[in-house]
């Protein structure tokens, strides 16, 4: 589905935020001496990341259609509203733009799983036969021949730039924080992948 070299340059990005985001979840800064309280805000937005980079490492390599893409939509959508009372519940501007941009790229998660058939129109019929293999046996519902219409393209475009967006927010965020600035860049490492998938994948 990615061409090279980004395939594998996406791959280690997602590697990196998905383990980041478990070693932030288990032995992170802001658990020392925390109460371990396996739903609260901390742990719902660090499972989020370790999943969606495991999600994002699979579309990379393996496209997959039909039932196990609305198992990952409903995953994403129950862990966004997860993070709802957290946002209602934010004491400073910052800690509330952080968890508007964490469910921003869950909203462009969903966008991407839900509009891939539209977004892969024109590419499936010749990455069946010749990608290297990315195609994936997983296929189960094959994506519509043709081209990518000109609404998907548009409204692909709004969440590449939500994307970098978030990206230039959590990249200020680790320059100007004095700590826990290791999960701002790889939050900003996760908005900047995302962003270049959904660039990568309309044709």
């Amino acid at each position: 589905m990615v061409e090279p070299p980004w395939d594998l340059l996406l791959t280690g990005a997602f590697v990196i935020t998905g383990t980041l985001g478990l070693w932030t979840l288990v032995v992170g800064p802001d658990r020392v001496g925390a109460p371990r309280r396996p739903l609260d805000a901390f742990a719902v937005l660090h499972i989020n990341h370790a999943a969606m980079s495991a999600a994002m490492i699979s579309m990379i390599w393996v496209i997959v259609w039909g039932f196990a893409v609305w198992v990952q939509i409903a995953l994403f959508a129950m862990l966004a509203v997860a993070l709802l009372p957290a946002l209602r519940r934010a004491s400073d501007r910052a800690r509330r733009a952080d968890l508007v941009g964490h469910l921003a790229l869950n909203a462009a998660m969903i966008w991407m799983l839900a509009a891939m058939p539209v977004l892969m129109a024109g590419t499936h019929s010749t990455s069946v036969e010749g990608h290297a293999g990315h195609a994936g046996a997983g296929a189960a519902v094959a994506p519509p021949a043709g081209h990518t219409p000109g609404w998907a393209v548009a409204v692909n475009s709004i969440f590449v730039a939500i994307c970098l967006a978030g990206l230039l927010w959590w990249v200020l965020r680790a320059a100007a924080a004095r700590r826990h600035r290791l999960p701002a860049a790889a939050h900003g490492l996760m908005a900047a992948g995302m962003g270049m998938m959904l660039f990568l994948i309309p044709s």
